[in-house]
């Protein structure tokens, strides 16, 4: 293969090689331009082959938001390696399954996950090399080898001949039980996702990778070169995807935080002071806080200077129609919701200011290859309010990394198509746009009707007393399950059962309308701001009683 083989390591090269002085990673004092990056990542790889890591194997990645994981990502494409994204909030039984499951040989990490680790080396006999990352917390690993002192002592690894069938795999957990790797070879994955950022700037996508260069040029002297923050963590798809890797196949920085917590106003001031352009988050979950940042700012008579965002991008999560019009009062940006998984983009939403009064929460328009489908593959008549499953034929996986039972059920052929089919359900309006339903496997059936938690939430949220919710099932005699709602307050206000029950038989069907509220202090999510609905039942079971 040569630099024209679709491969993240040559699109990154190629750029590199165009825009070798424009700002590739600022992450507080760290601050690396494309060549020096694309320097530090070569004797990175030099460092994995060192110690025995040969093109196929794996390597697992536990760390924050900071400059060395995008690095040691890099640094593993440039090798012919897979790098395994690891969630920091996985406890020692997950942490030893993502690390076997997925082979891995090497693992690089924060030192203030270093007790952690220690806890469960002994059952990682396969890990070769434990490459730790100095982050001030005073946390080591005896035996594990300094991250920057290993980069510095190491010559450039020189550039090889790649193929576009290595591996890409990212990990993931919430929808598939025990956390799957879904698996993508190179020229599926970056043709796919890495043509993305220009096309949003409204121009053509290079056609192979060698035309990289010559498109960041053309960004570059239209003053267009993205700064991105992803906000939420790169750990998951839609912060490594839409928040890094979408902007920096453009040619564009990568502004980075230490996300160990969430700050909405220190969000507002780092783009205020880096002039960030692009800002990606997780729904509600992240806008909410950001939307109360905004307003609390404007009414001390400090508001912040954001003029240079231009978009806000969320993937994932429910992000309501009224957060999106308060965001839009104080920003004159694209707002780009897409509904999809790991498994796959499906669809998006845009909003602006001009077409925000016709904005609707769960309202996207389809992919051009994505269908709606029912189960057995009959494709959904549109305005026929039959639901159907969201059918993703684009950039499909090659399936879940030694799972190929789960691969063969997510992942069939209808019609001599191949595609991705996670469990969304959906209705199809006449125009082609589709009203999300929510996720057959959280459906719950009472009284034999069958209800998708996420257009009751959806309901639940326009009561300005909701900060955030989510709805299980909960077991009961006369209904099978009975509809519940777990709900913390907005600030200051208080939930009034009979209000909400009164509220949201205002916009849906009685028999949606939940029949308990359960109120928390902090409705449970992941670290990404994705649904724990196994947490939220065991509240409502517990509350039950």
């Amino acid at each position: 293969m040569s630099d024209a083989a679709w491969h993240l390591a040559n699109i990154w090269e190629n750029i590199a090689g165009a825009i070798p002085d424009e700002p590739a990673i600022v992450d507080g004092d760290k601050r690396y331009g494309w060549a020096e990056y694309t320097q530090r990542a070569a004797k990175l790889a030099q460092v994995y082959t060192d110690h025995g890591l040969k093109p196929g194997a794996k390597l697992s990645i536990y760390a924050y938001n900071c400059a060395e994981y995008l690095e040691a990502q890099y640094a593993a494409f440039k090798a012919r390696i897979c790098p395994v994204n690891v969630n920091y909030r996985y406890l020692e039984a997950e942490l030893v399954h993502i690390i076997t499951n997925s082979d891995s040989e090497a693992l690089v990490f924060q030192a203030r996950f270093a007790p952690m680790i220690a806890a469960i080396r002994d059952q990682l006999p396969q890990v070769k090399l434990f490459l730790q990352i100095s982050d001030g917390s005073g946390e080591s690993l005896d035996g594990a080898v300094d991250y920057e002192t290993a980069l510095q002592a190491a010559s450039p690894m020189p550039v090889i001949e790649r193929s576009e069938d290595d591996l890409y795999m990212l990990y993931t957990g919430g929808t598939t039980g025990m956390p799957k790797g879904v698996m993508y070879d190179q020229l599926t994955f970056s043709s796919a996702l890495m043509t993305r950022g220009f096309e949003v700037l409204g121009l053509e996508p290079p056609a192979d990778p060698s035309e990289f260069a010559a498109s960041v040029k053309t960004v570059q002297a239209a003053g267009a070169l993205p700064r991105s923050i992803p906000a939420c963590p790169l750990m998951h798809g839609t912060g490594m995807w839409i928040g890094s890797m979408i902007p920096h196949s453009a040619g564009g920085a990568n502004i980075l935080f230490d996300n160990s917590s969430f700050d909405p106003d220190g969000i507002w001031r780092l783009v205020e002071k880096e002039k960030v352009s692009d800002l990606t988050i997780v729904g509600d979950v992240f806008a909410k806080p950001l939307l109360k940042a905004l307003n609390e700012a404007r009414d001390r008579g400090e508001p912040y200077d954001v003029g240079s965002l231009t978009k806000m991008s969320s993937s994932g999560v429910m992000w309501s129609a009224e957060v999106k019009a308060g965001l839009l009062e104080h920003l004159d940006i694209a707002i780009i919701d897409s509904i999809g998984a790991t498994e796959g983009s499906m669809g998006s939403s845009v909003t602006t200011r001009e077409n925000m009064n016709d904005g609707q929460t769960a309202k996207f328009e389809l992919n051009e290859t994505t269908k709606l489908l029912t189960e057995d593959g009959r494709e959904i008549e549109p305005g026929s309010g039959e639901k159907g499953l969201i059918c993703n034929g684009g950039m499909v996986p090659l399936g879940y990394y030694k799972d190929p039972e789960k691969s063969a059920k997510t992942f069939p052929t209808f019609n001599g198509t191949r595609y991705s089919i996670t469990g969304d359900y959906a209705t199809i309006e006449a125009d082609g746009a589709i009203n999300l339903l929510g996720r057959g496997s959280i459906c719950i059936n009472s009284g034999g009707e069958k209800i998708f938690p996420e257009e009751v939430e959806e309901a639940l949220k326009t009561h300005d007393s909701v900060n955030d919710c989510l709805v299980v099932g909960v077991p009961d005699d006369r209904f099978g399950e009975s509809v519940t709602a777990v709900i913390s307050a907005s600030s200051g206000a208080a939930i009034e059962p009979a209000e909400l029950k009164q509220h949201v038989r205002g916009c849906l069907a009685d028999y949606k309308s939940p029949r308990g509220y359960v109120v928390v202090d902090n409705v449970p999510r992941a670290a990404n701001g994705k649904a724990d609905y196994k947490g939220a039942k065991a509240m409502a079971v517990e509350w039950a009683g």
